[in-house]
């Protein structure tokens, strides 16, 4: 596990936690339940901001959500959603080739998109689908419920991991105008090499396994089944508001 920019070992965080994290897992690569069990994992390395009144998390929908509630959970903060969504290489629909976040905040892998030779008309037909997607998931998830108001505050951003980072960037991108005092990215599972990058562009990032072979992110899961609207809503809900 490491902690980028601190580089504390996370036992000084709370032993009680990382047992509790451990029971069931795969320790040895370091494989997590679910999403539920990821984000217990993750909580005691945020121990820092537990009981504070000025943290609220934000979570990527729709994979980040389930993650996110257990960290909200422990540190007792309010959570939100932060909408990102991923720019898919067309017929390479995983491949990210960028992602775009709500507030307008967009983020191209211009080299990728040369090398592919995507023509211009394509991206922005890509863009526009998402976009679209954008604004059913804002109505759909917060049900006329008012976003959290992250102005002078401590910001913890949570996915479910992170492979080339398009999205969480996208995600940081549309954070700046919001004017949080802090920011601060906790993924369970990412290579070394993207936190590294992530780093320049948080105050603070924390993650709970860098393995040296990455595959995938949920090649660190046992159950990555894709989380249903239905589920947000409902783990939404029953967060701290």
């Amino acid at each position: 596990m490491i902690r980028v920019r601190r580089w504390r070992p996370v036992a000084v965080l709370g032993w009680l936690g990382l047992i509790v994290c451990w029971i069931g897992a795969n320790v040895s690569h370091r494989t997590f339940r679910d999403r539920r069990h990821a984000g217990r994992c993750l909580a005691p390395l945020l121990a820092d901001y537990r009981g504070r009144q000025d943290v609220v998390v934000l979570a990527l929908p729709r994979g980040g959500v389930p993650v996110a509630y257990e960290v909200a959970l422990a540190l007792g903060a309010g959570l939100d959603v932060l909408l990102v969504r991923k720019l898919g290489v067309p017929g390479q629909e995983e491949l990210a080739m960028g992602a775009i976040a709500s507030g307008g905040a967009m983020v191209v892998n211009d080299r990728l998109v040369r090398e592919l030779q995507i023509p211009p008309e394509v991206v922005e037909q890509v863009v526009t689908r998402e976009q679209t997607e954008l604004v059913r998931r804002a109505d759909a998830y917060r049900a006329g419920r008012v976003q959290l108001d992250v102005s002078g505050r401590v910001v913890v951003v949570v996915d479910d991991g992170v492979a080339t980072g398009a999205s969480l960037r996208a995600a940081l991108d549309a954070l700046v105008p919001l004017q949080p005092k802090r920011v601060v990215v906790a993924v369970p599972v990412a290579p070394a090499g993207t936190m590294t990058t992530i780093d320049v562009l948080a105050d603070e990032v924390v993650c709970a396994s860098t393995p040296s072979s990455f595959g995938s992110v949920g090649g660190s899961y046992d159950d990555f089944t894709q989380v249903s609207d239905d589920e947000v809503r409902r783990l939404l809900a029953a967060a701290r508001p």
